[in-house]
């Protein structure tokens, strides 16, 4: 895999721009399931979206909102970016519509994938989500779930992660590529990074077991990184906290995956949990 294939870079706007600042189709990502959108909203200003042969999360990673969805405008906002606390997020089934209109800047992440389910609309609020810790010193980090494989939806399942700068995440390596349930199932996903700090960075290693191809990306506020297969391990640049939001869709809604067996056993040396998390609260 080149990094061409797995990594796209952010559109750069000044804060004073509304716009696209990420549009991946799925028909460019050449891959089966997702659609991929971040969008830049000013004040007054509105985005209008319909769901037709496909369900829909939107995410809504700062700023505040009037959001209408057939069920009446209702204000939707709590945090100012990622590291300012829980999320909105909006799922729409097939079949139906949203406006967005901006009281501020907000920006709005959107992922879709095909689907013909007959479901209903529903808010995710900040009270909604479930946030916990996961690993141990250098590998902790917190997950906040937005969209769980319990949730009434047919393939997406949506999930933030927050890790410290220095700390390692998506750690032990684990996979997720082969259709084999209970053990494994097939799941395409996507990392969106957020970043505390201009010049912060994260490492992203790709690779897909033993004497196989490699490679590893530096990602940077903005970026995402498109895991079509193979173990994806994430290590934040020390000094910068990271935040990606990751969006997944595949052959069944679970979360099972194989970790990868060489690194596993990282897991007997987990003690205590960093100290710096949680890093958001709602």
């Amino acid at each position: 895999m080149s990094e061409t294939e797995s990594l796209v870079h952010s559109r750069i706007l000044s804060p004073e721009q509304a716009g696209e600042l990420l549009h991946l189709s799925r028909q460019k990502a050449m891959w089966e399931w997702m659609s991929f959108l971040v969008r830049r909203l000013l004040p007054g200003g509105t985005y209008q979206a319909n769901t037709d042969g496909e369900e829909a999360v939107f995410v809504l990673l700062g700023g505040f909102c009037v959001a209408d969805w057939g069920q009446g405008a209702q204000r939707i906002g709590k945090r100012k970016n990622v590291f300012d606390g829980f999320p909105y997020a909006l799922y729409l089934p097939s079949g139906r519509s949203v406006s967005f209109t901006a009281e501020s800047a907000c920006e709005i992440a959107e992922c879709r994938v095909p689907s013909k389910a007959q479901l209903e609309p529903r808010l995710v609020t900040p009270h909604d989500v479930a946030s916990s810790l996961r690993g141990g010193g250098n590998v902790s980090r917190q997950i906040v779930d937005v969209i769980t494989p319990a949730f009434p939806a047919d393939k997406l399942i949506v999930v933030e992660v927050y890790t410290p700068g220095g700390n390692w995440s998506s750690y032990p390596p684990h996979k997720h590529d082969v259709h084999d349930p209970p053990r494994e199932v097939d799941l395409d996903e996507i990392y969106y990074y957020r970043m505390n700090q201009p010049e912060a960075f994260a490492f992203q290693h790709l690779y897909s077991g033993q004497n196989s191809a490699e490679r590893t990306v530096k990602t940077r506020d903005g970026d995402a990184v498109l895991i079509r297969s193979g173990y994806h391990p994430v290590v934040a640049g020390p000094g910068y906290d990271v935040y990606y939001l990751n969006f997944l869709a595949g052959s069944s809604r679970t979360m099972a995956v194989t970790e990868d067996p060489q690194h596993a056993w990282i897991r007997s040396t987990w003690k205590e949990t960093d100290p710096r998390l949680p890093m958001v609260r709602g």
